[in-house]
């Protein structure tokens, strides 16, 4: 009986304690997993059944069952998505279906060094030190390359180690992208502002302020430089409010043929010497999308934008607005410019990432553009590709979700 209140404790002030100190519901049901153990194992039959006494000099002799084998703890570690392993004696005798999944279906009865082939995490279960309690640490590359994983390890009061792996690799990856994006934001702010004031300075000087063509020059690349820096919260400032209403799917029925009109005439009215390359070629009678208004135009304004800066000089910029399937929209721009690598397609929408960052910055771009233009069609419940050639110019292209009422379909102009 002391062993069942004080296993009952063990339960009630392990799961108090981690759920006050704000732990993840996986580790809270360690805790409780790890206390319910010693409960069934202090439930042994030793204790829950008087033996039968065979004669005066015999002894009953009873070994406790297996943690693996109790049904209740069969049936938490089923229930947990992260993968589980118990390993006893260098050797797994449980694992719950997400391990498997992982790591094998083999991986019951396998050696541990054979189950997990990672040099770490076998030194930690194949050859326990002694008094060892456990703990946690990281691994890569486990069941996948680059997979980030935590493992965590719990001694069980019947010599068997309960085995956690946790999958890091979004978590990580999101905390490293964020310091980049610091990094590279602090970076892209720093170099006009050490420009504005290093001409501030200059111009404070007698000598050099007071001859009017240095003066002029030296203002220009100040107000080019500020501009520069004003582009560039902005599109911050925008990123912040599309990244924070991603999960609200727009409702606004648009014309996409109408908006990309509007968008080139825009372009135009900005006496860009490029506007009169534009061609648009638009599908008759396309149905209407669901969007925001502003965010597809600002979509639409960068990735032209792009192809008018990247593309040859009074080469065609190809506008095309067509059907995709019977549910989607389509718009393709192409320009006829350098091209883009295949090696730097799976990174163009990333924050700051530039192709050639001299020529990005000489013609006025932040970095930010096409990711602004993934979150834009992400938040649309739409996609994005980018196909390139280097020599034969670039294609992106960007489908988006048709309106549910087909009546609002623009009719034949």
């Amino acid at each position: 009986m002391t062993r069942i209140l004080f296993a009952l404790a063990a339960v009630g002030i392990g799961c108090f304690v981690a759920i006050t100190l704000g732990a993840a519901a996986n580790i809270v049901l360690i805790v409780a997993g790890t206390g319910l153990a010693t409960l069934l194992l202090a439930l042994s039959p030793a204790e829950t059944h008087a033996p039968q006494r065979l004669d005066e000099t015999s002894e009953v002799t009873t070994s406790p069952m297996p943690i693996e084998d109790h049904p209740a703890f069969r049936a938490i570690i089923a229930a947990t998505p992260d993968p589980i392993l118990i390993v006893r004696s260098g050797r797994v005798t449980a694992a719950n279906d997400a391990a498997r999944d992982w790591l094998g279906d083999y991986i019951v009865g396998s050696d541990v060094r054979t189950a997990i082939r990672h040099p770490a995490a076998a030194e930690r279960l194949a050859n326990p030190r002694p008094g060892s309690q456990g703990g946690t640490i990281a691994l890569v590359g486990l069941g996948r390359l680059n997979r980030r994983v935590e493992m965590r390890t719990i001694a069980l009061p019947d010599a068997s180690r309960f085995v956690l792996l946790t999958d890091r690799t979004a978590i990580d990856t999101a905390e490293t992208s964020r310091a980049d994006f610091v990094a590279n934001a602090s970076h892209e702010l720093r170099t006009p502002l050490a420009a504005i004031l290093g001409f501030i300075e200059t111009l404070s000087d007698p000598e050099t302020g007071g001859d009017e063509t240095t003066r002029q020059r030296f203002l220009a690349v100040m107000d080019k430089e500020a501009r520069r820096m004003q582009r560039l919260v902005d599109d911050l400032m925008s990123l912040s409010r599309i990244e924070a209403s991603k999960f609200r799917a727009p409702t606004d029925p648009i014309d996409l043929a109408e908006l990309t009109a509007q968008v080139v005439g825009e372009i135009a009215n900005g006496q860009d010497p490029r506007a009169d390359d534009i061609a648009v070629d638009a599908e008759p009678a396309l149905p209407l999308v669901l969007g925001d208004r502003a965010q597809l135009s600002q979509l639409l304004h960068n990735i032209v934008g792009n192809a008018m800066k990247y593309g040859r000089p009074e080469s065609p910029v190809e506008i095309a607005i067509a059907r995709d399937g019977h549910h989607m929209v389509r718009i393709r721009v192409s320009d006829h410019g350098e091209g883009i690598a295949s090696e730097h397609l799976p990174r163009l929408t990333e924050r700051f990432y530039r192709v050639d960052s001299a020529r990005s910055r000489a013609a006025g771009g932040t970095g930010l553009g096409l990711s602004l233009a993934k979150h834009i069609v992400e938040r649309h419940r739409g996609r994005i590709d980018i196909a390139s050639r280097a020599g034969h110019g670039t294609q992106v292209t960007i489908a988006l979700p048709c309106a549910d009422d087909e009546d609002r379909a623009v009719p034949p102009s």
